[in-house]
């Protein structure tokens, strides 16, 4: 057999293992789900979030509730009661009878600090909220999408770890037909052996690890049996934009929820010094009732009934005036307590500015990656012919092929994994900057397979 034709049946039987791995890609494509659509079955599903969701609920419950203290109150009392009158004369005079009376008042309040202060931290208590259930959203996101590029990378591991055992394979049969022939050593076939082994323990662990990885995918989106669409190839990942970290920063110091938590806190703590304050202030309320008292004839004095309205409007103040010093030292505690908030507000701001360098420049280095991996592969394939070759002229070993054989389906599998690096880390830069929403996910989409 000439040269050419011997390299001809040494690639001959990778043909049909790509066509069954294309074949395999394709088949659930059917029912494959997007990025987009698994995203949203989380946020109708994931626990975490829902829970995040019900507490925003609460939290705007709560803030309403300091609007209570600045409106006025009404309240309806009544009663029956039955009197006994007992006088000492001569002769003594015994005598009882039943009252009834009922009373309606209400009191607006017109100057009291404290509730106005208590007022104003229910305003900054929905933005805390609000603030709150934002980062859970922008959290679901990119818990999603890892748990998304988790599996496709699990699945891509496996197939180049089936694909190197079928070349490793398709090397040991070769090696046992030349140490047949006597062309080659029982060393070549060895070689092939423990190298198949390997790759055969390998093969295990991947299907391992992509079983795991699926169940996390369903247990989050609430779908069973759930398959991520692939990437579209050859892939052109988008460039980060804006291409300046100093924007991406100035963005995080008014929209990163944490900051915005930080800052709500701050102002609520501010707002609790004036609270405390206003022990040391009068309060003035308008007050208003009506009462009506009523004797039945019956069991009334004399035999004569009687009602009596009555009715009352006026203003009352309250001047504190000692309170055994609680005023002053809760005075002291609210101070400490606002710097304490600065203090968290300044660290705030410093570590989401380290989080969106690094998530920038993680994602510039990313890239760089992925073309550096792209050159490699390319490389690595020549570099596999280069040895394929020296390996039937006689001037390469069977380790030689095998090692390279390893090289080219590693930079594959690296190659694959910085590509959904950098896809999760453009994600994890508008998380850190507080500017990723659900639409972000529709530029990913737009890579997958249809």
């Amino acid at each position: 057999m000439t040269l050419p034709g011997k390299l001809s049946a040494l690639r001959l039987p990778m043909l049909p293992v790509s066509v069954a791995f294309a074949l395999a890609a394709l088949a659930p494509l059917a029912k494959a789900q997007s990025l987009v659509e698994l995203y949203e079955s989380a946020r109708a599903f994931d626990a975490s979030y829902q829970s995040a969701k019900l507490q925003y609920d609460a939290n705007l419950a709560r803030a309403d509730q300091a609007r209570a203290g600045i409106l006025p109150t009404a309240g309806l009392s009544a009663g029956a009661s039955r009197i006994g009158v007992e006088v000492t004369t001569t002769p003594p005079v015994n005598t009882s009878y039943n009252t009834q009376n009922a009373t309606l008042s209400v009191t607006q309040p017109l100057y009291r600090p404290g509730n106005w202060a208590t007022y104003e931290q229910g305003l900054r208590q929905v933005e805390l909220a609000r603030a709150q259930l934002e980062s859970a959203s922008q959290d679901l996101i990119v818990r999603t999408s890892q748990a998304y590029f988790d599996v496709l990378a699990a699945q891509d591991t496996l197939t180049f770890v089936l694909a190197q055992k079928e070349a490793v394979n398709e090397q040991l049969a070769f090696a046992k037909r030349n140490f047949e022939v006597g062309t080659s050593t029982i060393t070549d076939t060895r070689e092939a052996q423990a190298r198949y082994d390997l790759v055969t323990a390998q093969e295990i662990a991947a299907g391992n690890d992509l079983r795991v990885r699926k169940i996390a995918l369903d247990q989050l989106v609430g779908v069973t049996e759930s398959q991520p669409r692939p990437l579209t190839m050859p892939v052109n990942l988008p460039p980060v934009a804006p291409a300046d970290a100093g924007i991406w920063v100035q963005q995080s110091e008014l929209l990163n929820p944490a900051i915005r938590q930080a800052q709500s806190n701050a102002e609520i703590a501010e707002l609790e010094i004036k609270k405390a304050e206003a022990g040391h202030k009068p309060t003035l309320d308008a007050t208003a009732s009506y009462n009506v008292t009523k004797n039945p004839s019956s069991t009334a004095p004399a035999g004569i009934s009687s009602r009596a309205n009555t009715s009352n409007i006026g203003l009352l103040l309250n001047v504190p005036l000692f309170a055994g010093f609680s005023t002053q030292n809760r005075i002291r505690e609210t101070l400490s307590l606002r710097d304490k908030a600065l203090s968290d507000l300044e660290g705030a701001r410093r570590s989401v500015a380290q989080n969106v360098r690094t998530a920038y420049f993680g994602v510039q280095s990313g890239q760089g990656q992925v073309k550096a991996l792209e050159a490699a592969e390319l490389s690595s394939q020549s570099a596999l012919d280069a040895n394929r070759l020296g390996y039937q002229v006689g001037v390469r070993i069977n380790i030689d092929v095998l090692n390279a054989q390893s090289q080219l389906f590693q930079t594959k599998r690296d190659l694959a994994q910085a590509r959904y690096n950098v896809l999760l880390g453009g994600l994890r830069l508008r998380l850190a900057s507080g500017t990723l929403t659900a639409e972000d996910l529709q530029q990913i989409n737009g890579l997958l397979a249809r």
